[in-house]
């Protein structure tokens, strides 16, 4: 079965807001991120007449470019795009710039201020300005100090500051690291940017939650038993491995992306949609999450790395054996934990995170399992009844489905599951915007809905510190499991949920 929009019209679906004249200023501009997903996004924004055209791009890194270099560069990656629409991209390039710049550097921040100023008048940006620091994580409080120095921060309406993750290595860390970029720009001037965040059937659970009076009901333990939360890659470390092996899988997305999954997914109905009832929601969900096993957190986290698999005709290499690992290394790139989260709607329900790489498929996604029956009247066809599920998409396929039991054709009363599905593209007639799109857009309209407050970091680091400190001074009560490339990962993670009477969903 599928599930259809009830409007089919296509026109009138879009009815964004225009972003005011703007300067957005990349600094690591010539960085992957930025040719990779910031320009498309912008460009793609541009497309859609969601950017004015008071507009402009000023990317800064160290590299001696010009404009018509920085231009080149961008391009590169969007070869298609352009040529689709080759008009488009003359436009929109017209407004990208560049500019040589060390944040280190007093001399180099205060010829920013003059390009800065040159652009307000080449293309009437009004000193609207965004900055992204899309830098090493070790540059965000220098940058920040920068900035502040310079002047650039401190009008709260007309600048703001973008960081990525990691914010933070610990606790602590995030702690240090919020006081110094709060005495730099107010609160509501920094936008901790958080990809996932951005994708349509993350915000989907809120509109499916709290738009629909057949799901809110039951979105509780009295009727749930567990929730799953998945965030599976295909990849392995690629080119990443300086920061990977600095990270590993706890601190590059468990953290972070998940971490915000479960707050979505787990928050009470926010009074009204603002932006701070809802941030004050996810962040009541964080406080009160906490490791299954306090006392011995060892108990409800698994670690696992990676090895060789693949075929003969196309080999896949260890996590060991890839270029800048070190041969013994003890960095995870898979973990998989069970947590709680003490209030009145979840008590008792367990929430069960994993993610990983090289893993048998790439998908993130959200799977609530509901309770059994308390009678089984009819015999199932595949011989127990399954339980209902409700799983949300969140990629690549996004959409949800939901799994129920009817009766099996045929004399007798037997009964069999079946799936009502709904997909963003067969319902909408488009794929939904990449999640960089919708982020770009918030920041530049100030909206910080869909960004990590500095409670909500701190929260989120805290939960995890136990096994952080065990990963540093105990290691041996973490231990890292192989697990062959390809395949879901090791299999003393299936006996973390096999301990509960349970499965991982594999798709």
């Amino acid at each position: 079965m599928s599930v259809a929009a009830t409007n089919p019209l296509r026109v009138g679906l879009r009815q964004e807001r225009v972003v005011a004249p703007q300067c957005l200023v990349i600094f690591g501009a010539s960085g992957d991120l930025t040719h990779r997903k910031l320009v498309p996004a912008l460009f793609e924004l541009f497309k859609q007449r969601r950017l004015p055209s008071e507009f402009a791009v000023l990317g800064c890194a160290r590299r001696p470019w010009t404009d018509e270099e920085f231009r080149k560069k961008m391009a590169t990656g969007l070869r298609e795009k352009i040529a689709e629409d080759p008009l488009a991209w003359e436009q929109f390039s017209a407004g990208l710039f560049y500019e040589s710049v060390d944040l280190q550097k007093s001399d180099d921040i205060g010829r920013l201020v003059d390009r800065l100023e040159d652009i307000d008048r080449l293309r009437a940006t009004h000193s609207n300005r965004t900055f992204y620091l899309s830098v090493s994580p070790r540059f965000y409080a220098s940058g920040c100090r920068g900035l502040a120095a310079a002047g650039l921060l401190n009008d709260q309406k007309r600048s703001r500051v973008v960081i990525e993750k990691p914010f933070g290595r610990d606790y602590s860390s995030a702690q240090i690291l919020n006081k110094v970029i709060q005495s730099c720009a107010h609160e509501s001037q920094i936008f901790r940017i958080d990809h996932y965040l951005g994708k349509e059937t993350v915000q989907n659970i809120l509109v499916l939650r709290f738009a629909n009076t057949i799901f809110e009901p039951i979105w509780n333990r009295n009727y749930i038993s567990s929730v799953q939360i998945t965030a599976a890659e295909t990849v392995g470390v690629e080119d990443r491995a300086d920061y990977y092996e600095s990270s590993g899988a706890l601190r590059d997305m468990v953290q972070n992306h998940l971490t915000q999954m479960l707050a979505i997914t787990a928050m009470e109905p926010p009074g009204h949609f603002d932006p701070e009832a809802i941030r004050n929601e996810k962040a009541k969900v964080l406080q009160a999450a906490r490791l299954s096993d306090e006392l011995e957190p060892w108990n409800c986290c698994i670690r696992g790395q990676y090895e060789r698999g693949g075929s003969k005709e196309a080999p896949l290499l260890g996590y060991r054996e890839e270029e800048g690992v070190a041969p013994k290394s003890t960095t995870e790139t898979y973990v998989s934990m069970k947590l709680f989260i003490d209030n009145w709607r979840w008590q008792g329900v367990p929430f069960y995170v994993r993610t990983g790489k090289r893993l048998a498929k790439r998908l993130s996604e959200v799977v609530l399992t509901f309770r059994e029956a308390p009678v089984h009247l009819f015999d199932a066809a595949g011989g127990s009844a399954t339980s209902n599920q409700l799983v949300l998409r969140i990629q690549p396929d996004e959409g949800a489905e939901f799994r129920f039991e009817v009766k099996s054709p045929g004399s007798g009363m037997r009964s069999r599951p079946v799936e009502m599905e709904f997909s963003y593209d067969e319902s909408f007639g488009e794929p939904s915007d990449e999640g960089y799109v919708r982020l770009l857009a918030d920041v530049m309209l100030g909206d910080p809905t869909l960004f990590t407050r500095s409670d909500e970091v701190e929260a989120a680091w805290r939960l995890y510190t136990p096994l952080l400190e065990l990963i540093q001074d105990k290691p041996w009560f973490l231990p890292i499991h192989q697990y062959e490339s390809r395949t879901w990962g090791p299999a003393a993670s299936d006996a973390l949920l096999s301990r509960d009477g349970l499965l991982w969903r594999r798709p």
